[in-house]
């Protein structure tokens, strides 16, 4: 009988910081028996790969090395960070020319994938950059996402759960839209354990909490100059719900399609993630001031993609 078992593969395009963050979780996780890292600067590059390899006897990931764009053709899953990072001061969809630029470089020097791989987009305007994605490389749509607005979610998790004395596991709900300035809170779908949170907290402490969640990313560059280490442990979440064919529902970036009225842009909703990447598009009874806000952010990406390409 033919063997048809094959080592488990994870490429990283970009080893910059959220790049490598991903990869150093990845590795003490154990997501895949072997991960390339792949970035046009090739002395960083080979300088991540020596110093996660040295890493390799606290975890049981088989291997990391170096490799190609054209390694991504035999891979099960590539985690697109590569782009120009988001100075202080700057929006993400003020990166949106020149990362679409980078992107589609990338996209035709990896060539033909293998039709079962599943792309996760990070690099920055995550949402413009997944449609992109999508609308380039030839393999099913449903297979290519960005993580969207589950970072955020996290963000918006913690923040209630320091509030409330309660772990951030216990505190249910999503941030949805761009991830960016146009992104918004679905309060009426928010509770701990059951417990809408409106019920425990002041409108002024959840106008606070939604801006707070906000303007996460540019209080932390503001400090530190880039955020990865949280991007990098929510990457690991969505590659290990593909890998091991989880069923996790969270919110990222994707063509919201019927269920929301929305084609043509991606933005952060609840969706299914399985092997084969947004398994479904999960239709969350929004209200109808959330609807509304959910399709302007929707718009507002699309004037911004239409104005850059």
């Amino acid at each position: 009988m033919k063997n048809t078992s094959r080592k488990t593969r994870i490429a990283v395009v970009g080893t910059g910081m959220v790049g490598s963050s991903f990869a150093y979780a990845a590795m003490i996780k154990g997501l895949a028996a072997e991960m390339i890292l792949i970035d046009v600067d090739e002395l960083r590059e080979e300088g991540e790969v020596m110093d996660l390899s040295h890493a390799l006897i606290g975890t049981e990931t088989g291997g990391i090395r170096g490799g190609t764009f054209k390694d991504c053709q035999n891979v099960d899953v590539i985690v697109m960070t590569a782009g120009a990072p988001q100075k202080p001061g700057e929006t993400r969809l003020q990166l949106v020319s020149k990362n679409i630029g980078i992107l589609k470089s990338i996209l035709r020097k990896m060539g033909k994938l293998r039709s079962d791989t599943v792309v996760i987009m990070i690099a920055n305007p995550v949402d413009i950059l997944t449609y992109v994605a999508r609308e380039t490389l030839k393999i099913p749509k449903n297979q290519i996402f960005g993580t969207g607005t589950a970072l955020d979610t996290s963000r918006l998790r913690f923040n209630i759960s320091q509030i409330l004395s309660v772990n951030l596991h216990n505190v249910h709900g999503y941030v949805m839209g761009e991830h960016g300035d146009s992104e918004f809170v679905a309060w009426s779908l928010t509770n701990v354990s059951g417990i809408p949170v409106a019920k425990l907290l002041t409108k002024k402490q959840m106008g606070n909490i939604a801006e707070k969640t906000k303007k996460a990313a540019y209080e932390i560059i503001q400090r530190k100059r880039a955020t990865y280490y949280g991007i990098g442990v929510v990457a690991t979440e969505l590659c290990e719900a593909v890998l091991k064919d989880k069923k996790f529902i969270t919110p990222v970036s994707t063509e919201p399609g019927a269920a929301y009225g929305i084609t043509g842009m991606c933005v952060g909703v609840p969706a299914i993630i399985g092997r084969k990447g947004v398994e479904k598009v999960w239709p969350v009874p929004l209200s109808a001031d959330e609807k509304k806000k959910l399709k302007k952010s929707a718009d507002l990406l699309k004037k911004i993609m239409k104005g850059a390409l």
